[in-house]
């Protein structure tokens, strides 16, 4: 993170006067009714403690001021107090500091400081307890069978919860500090002998190199400063709230970006079919888990060609064979059918926008108003011809049964571009559409990585795992897209 200013390093003062001028001062103690400092006396010196009420476990630090204050009842008076306090800080995470930018950083992130009277250094205790909730089923990777924690806006538990899964001694978490205000806390997590060594360095440089007052956003500003995305609509990195998904790619050589405050993980690099991927496909038989995968594929299809395909058919109707006729209106209308599909797609926007924005208890009575009663409204009074709302529909599904909210949305804007060339130019509208579509997602880069891999360059072996779920005993090699030091699954020896 590049510094706005020149570096503080101010010396912590002896007199505990001077610290608490100090924050107050920097930090606004006194007038920010969260940040509080306790003094008391331990063996005739004083000691102070600053916090921040509601990051820090309210218990450990009153079990850690009683065990000092009783240091009056049991040791005579010594020169060397501070290597007696520190002797007496039960705790497991103690740490000294040296400098008040240090003190202050420590103390806003929630540990408490202690100060001790003739000292120049201080001791951070590691008494957080971040407010959030427990770990639960991630609302967008529900599975039938299988785990039901998921990670949460705490990274220390969602570090905790990926360590569950893998005990290898090469797991690595770095962490940082990104934001001038806002310090959010930012770690990268691999496996040191299987990921790459260049894509670490490039992640951490790239975050490193983040100048900015805060990251409110969390993940996704990271994500826009990682991958310089611009207005590419279609996402370069994966998000996952599933441990036992952050778990899998790390394993298979992924470099993992965990954020303070977001319950998703950022997966890196990824493919376009890394983002049709889900869970679900693997707590199956290989079998069962291979037609999830394609219905899905279908549905993906479906939401993205199925529209601009019938409204070929519908503005060139010579092009249908006697038998399929039925698949075009039935009925006359005022309306071109061009405008009725917008019109559609723009109604189903507002349903997905009001049921993000309306309560849970509204949401039921909402979906019927807008299914039943708008919809047959609308072809009762020849708004719409019932084939749009039932292709719209379909692509509709399509959409939903897409894993990847990110991918869905991308998709549903390429949709509507192929419309409009389709509208303008019928069948070799579509035909333009499609040869721009795949060159454009072929020249992408997700951190330095094909888009299309395996298709585009192609490789038969990772293509066929594309489109069949192989078995655990068979998935034997990692993926060669990330670049893997040890393409072997086997755990080294050494």
């Amino acid at each position: 993170m590049k510094s706005k200013g020149p570096v503080d390093v101010k010396p912590i003062p002896t007199s505990p006067e001077d610290v608490e001028s100090y924050m107050k001062e920097r930090i606004g103690l006194g007038e920010s009714f969260d940040l509080g400092v306790r003094k008391v006396k331990v063996l005739g010196k004083e000691v102070q403690f600053y916090y921040v009420n509601g990051l820090c476990d309210t218990e450990f630090v009153i079990y850690i001021l009683k065990e000092l204050v009783e240091l009056n009842d049991r040791e005579k008076k010594s020169a060397d107090v501070f290597h007696i306090i520190e002797n007496r800080l039960l705790h497991q995470s103690v740490a000294v500091v040296k400098t008040m930018d240090e003190l202050v950083d420590q103390v806003l992130s929630g540990l408490i400081m202690i100060v001790v009277e003739g000292e120049t250094s201080a001791f951070a205790v590691d008494v957080r307890n971040y407010p959030g909730r427990q770990p639960e089923e991630p609302a967008t990777e529900k599975v039938v069978r299988g785990s039901r924690d998921g990670f949460v806006e705490n990274i220390i538990m969602n570090t905790g919860l990926t360590r569950l899964r893998i005990r290898d001694e090469r797991l690595r978490f770095e962490i940082l500090k990104v934001g001038e205000r806002s310090k959010t806390d930012v770690a990268i997590a691999y496996v040191k002998d299987v990921a790459n060594k260049d894509l670490i360095d490039i992640i951490r440089k790239e975050l490193n190199s983040i100048d900015v007052d805060g990251l409110t956003m969390a993940d996704k500003a990271i994500e826009e400063y990682l991958v310089k995305q611009g207005y590419n609509p279609y996402p370069l990195v994966r998000y996952t709230e599933r441990a036992d998904v952050a778990a899998t790619h790390l394993l298979e050589g992924h470099v993992l970006i965990y954020v303070a405050t977001s319950p998703s993980v950022i997966i890196t690099p990824t493919t376009f079919f890394h983002h049709l991927q889900h869970a679900e496909e693997y707590r199956q038989s290989p079998t069962a888990g291979t037609f999830i995968r394609w219905c899905r594929f279908l549905g993906v299809f479906a939401s993205l060609f199925l529209l601009p395909l019938w409204l070929i058919f519908v503005l060139e109707p010579s092009l249908l064979p006697e038998r399929l006729e039925f698949i075009g209106p039935n009925e006359e209308s005022n309306i071109p059918i061009i405008l009725q599909i917008f019109f559609s797609e723009l109604g189903l926007m507002f349903l997905r926008l009001a049921a993000i924005h309306t309560p849970t208890p509204l949401a039921t009575a909402m979906g019927l108003i807008a299914a039943v009663l708008i919809g047959q409204i609308a072809i009762d009074v020849g708004l719409f011809v019932p084939e749009v709302i039932l292709y719209v529909a379909v692509s509709a599904m399509g959409t939903f049964s897409t894993p990847s909210y990110e991918l869905s949305m991308a998709n549903n804007i390429v949709k509507l571009f192929l419309l409009i060339l389709v509208s303008a130019f019928k069948i070799s509208g579509f035909v333009i559409g499609m040869t721009a579509f795949i060159v454009f997602l072929a020249s992408i880069r997700s951190l330095r990585s094909p888009y299309l891999w395996p298709f585009i360059p192609f490789s038969p072996k990772a293509f066929l795992q594309i489109l069949i779920r192989s078995s655990t005993p068979g998935s034997k090699i990692r993926p060669s897209i990330v670049q893997p030091r040890n393409r072997q699954k086997q755990a080294s020896n050494q």
